[in-house]
């Protein structure tokens, strides 16, 4: 290696030395190319006249070679008065400070930014004008995709729409009623005249928040720009992003916003984005200072700065999170809890009430086993759908880790498809039904059994079970398995009266049939059977005399009207789908079918069928039955 290193920096040496001397002139060599430097005075040659007035078809003979091209020197342009040469600038007066700063260093000490706001550097928008978003036709679905006119509420009464959509409290006792009702929101809508759009997305969005759909209502406030938000819209992001644990998500609003607000919640969210953005001891100060002015309780502060500290970079701050004096879930320690890898106790979860029980369904951090608990509320409210919730438990089926409950329904739900025998799939499915801790969480598993329920072939030998096989089919609406079993089941039986209802089949109901049904009902009241009247009253399939004369025998009545009545019955009378669909919704209110009145189950399936949604009223009736 030496013998030869030695010549190679020999070689090296005498290159560099002998490269137009430059170290022995004691100046840089300069990079440029020849002419470029010092650029050479040439004599200036006039065009070659004997080439100009060479005869045609005589070749042209070069003389020499074509002459460099010369830089000429520019004219020197003198600054005008009073600016400087470029580095030599000097201070003519007194520096002039922001407001509230006294001093050099008290400027250069400040946060990022409050530095940005103090110097006006916050950014007014994130999206170029010519690249932002119109207000119109806001939304996720297209009419082509399920989605509502756009322009079915544009001419209507702002007061109305605007009553409607706050009045509504989200809870609703149809699961199917859920379903419709969330495709109305998220429909690519225009506001009504008189009001403004990010209003009107607003009201949206907290109604999709109160059903528990915190994933829809996200997806349509970010179909508006940050730039548009106004304070109503700003609150329905922020929880709407809470929601579903995404709370950086939230960090391009609150940067175009960021002294909208100065409350608790803000002031943590504030911070949060703060470290995220990279100010990470920034934002850490922030929240230590805010958990010892105790703005929110102290295990939320805990869990703000776990997940502030974890978003932002730096270590996750080891923090052991005690839920002993904690009574009660809120929106925020719900999202954090879930971002931060934890679960809330199940005792808190079990008393919180529905809407978190959809939050964690749908939460892609939380435990497949505590998602498939959530399943049982949120697959009967309609957040889920059943080929959802088979998708779940396949998960769960194929990790031997999960153990418990959950594993077990696992286990029985590949019974129900695969099972030897028919009995055998039947059983599998009767367990997993009575299995489940009340009525609401029934229904539930019977949307997840509901394509296990349709793979059975129609049997005289499952009359039994056909009433509990035809509502577990409805509830994912397929009707067509269902109506299968119409040769098998007998007239005046539960599954009957489904078919009677869900079926798009035309003509008048068997009256025998429906007093048979009235006489095996052992329902509170019979309100089952008085459902059942105006349900095939209001889908056209027994007249009004027949039905006065059969509710009569259950003491019950569709007649009187009340302005929701009123309300409903003119939107269907314009065929306006929208607005009867969120009519539809606030008259379903309630968490049992029992707050469901025939009357208002009459108006409902009456003004669906009028404006060519049969199918969605065809199965709410049908589950008014199953489950009323």
């Amino acid at each position: 290696m030496k013998r030869i290193a030695k010549p190679l920096l020999a070689c090296s040496l005498v290159a560099l030395l002998g490269a137009g001397g430059a170290w022995a002139q004691g100046g840089p060599e300069s990079l440029l190319p020849p002419g470029f430097d010092r650029p050479a005075a040439r004599p200036t040659r006039a065009a070659p006249a004997a080439a100009a007035a060479a005869r045609p078809g005589q070749p042209r003979v070069d003389i020499g070679p074509n002459p460099e091209p010369t830089i000429a020197v520019q004219p020197v342009v003198e600054a005008p008065s009073g600016i400087g040469a470029i580095g030599a600038a000097t201070a003519t007066g007194p520096v002039v400070l922001p407001n509230g700063i006294t001093s050099f260093d008290q400027l250069i000490a400040l946060p990022p930014d409050k530095l940005d706001r103090l110097l006006g550097l916050i950014p007014k928008y994130d999206i170029p004008p010519g690249a932002q978003r119109a207000m119109k036709e806001v939304g996720l679905l297209d009419t082509g995709e399920g989605g509502m006119a756009p322009q079915s509420l544009a001419g209507q009464n702002a007061a109305l729409v605007r009553a409607v959509l706050a009045g509504n409290n989200g809870q609703m006792v149809s699961r199917w009623g859920h379903i419709l009702l969330r495709r109305a929101l998220a429909s690519r809508l225009d506001a009504p005249a008189e009001m403004a759009p990010t209003e009107f997305a607003a009201l949206r969005a907290a109604l999709l928040l109160r059903m528990g759909e915190g994933v829809a209502a996200r997806a349509l406030v970010q179909d508006i720009d940050p730039v548009n938000y106004d304070a109503s819209l700003t609150q329905a992001a922020m929880d709407a992003y809470i929601a579903t644990g995404d709370f950086t998500g939230f960090c391009p609003v609150m940067q175009l916003n960021y002294s909208a607000r100065d409350d608790a919640a803000w002031q943590v969210m504030r911070s949060i984005c703060q470290t995220y953005g990279g100010a990470t001891s920034t934002g850490q100060s922030e929240l230590d200072r805010l958990g010892k002015a105790k703005v929110l309780s102290p295990m939320d502060m805990e869990l703000a700065q776990k997940y502030a500290g974890a978003v932002g970079g730096a270590r996750a701050r080891a923090v052991k999170i005690e839920w002993d004096n904690v009574n009660d879930l809120t929106p925020m320690r719900h999202g954090l809890t879930l971002a931060v890898g934890l679960a809330p106790p199940e005792t808190l979860l079990a008393k919180a009430g529905p809407v978190y029980a959809d939050m964690t369904a749908l939460s892609p951090m939380a435990g497949l086993g505590l998602r498939a608990d959530a399943a049982d509320v949120a697959g009967a409210m309609g957040v889920l759908s059943g080929a959802a919730m088979v998708d779940l438990y396949s998960q769960i089926y194929s990790d031997d880790d999960i153990t418990g409950g959950p594993a077990e329904r696992a286990l029985l739900l590949r019974d129900a498809y695969v099972g030897v025998a028919p009995a055998d799939r039947v059983a599998a499915m009767q367990q997993l039904w009575d299995g489940a801790a009340n009525p609401y969480s029934r229904y539930a598993r019977m949307v997840l059994t509901a394509y296990a329920a349709a793979r059975l072939a129609p049997s005289a030998d499952l009359n039994a079970q056909s009433g509990d096989l035809i509502a577990s089919m409805l509830s994912a609406g397929l009707d067509g398995n269902a109506a299968l079993w119409r040769p098998v089941v007998e007239a005046g039986s539960p599954g009957w009266a489904q078919l009677a209802l869900g079926l798009p089949m035309g003509g008048e109901a068997d009256t025998g049939a429906i007093e048979t049904f009235i006489g095996n009902d052992k329902s509170d009241g019979q309100h089952r059977s008085a459902l059942l009247i105006a349900a095939l009253s209001g889908l056209g399939r027994i007249k009004d005399n027949t039905r006065d004369s059969l509710l009569g025998k259950v003491k019950g009545s569709v007649a009187g009207q009340t302005r929701w009545t009123g309300a409903i019955d003119t939107a269907a009378g314009v065929n306006n789908a929208a607005l009867v669909a969120l009519l539809a919704g606030l008259g379903m209110q309630g968490d049992s079918w029992a707050k469901m009145t025939p009357r208002y189950l009459y108006h409902i399936t009456s003004a669906l069928s009028r404006v060519g949604m049969a199918a969605e009223a065809r199965m709410i009736a049908a589950e008014a039955v199953a489950r009323g």
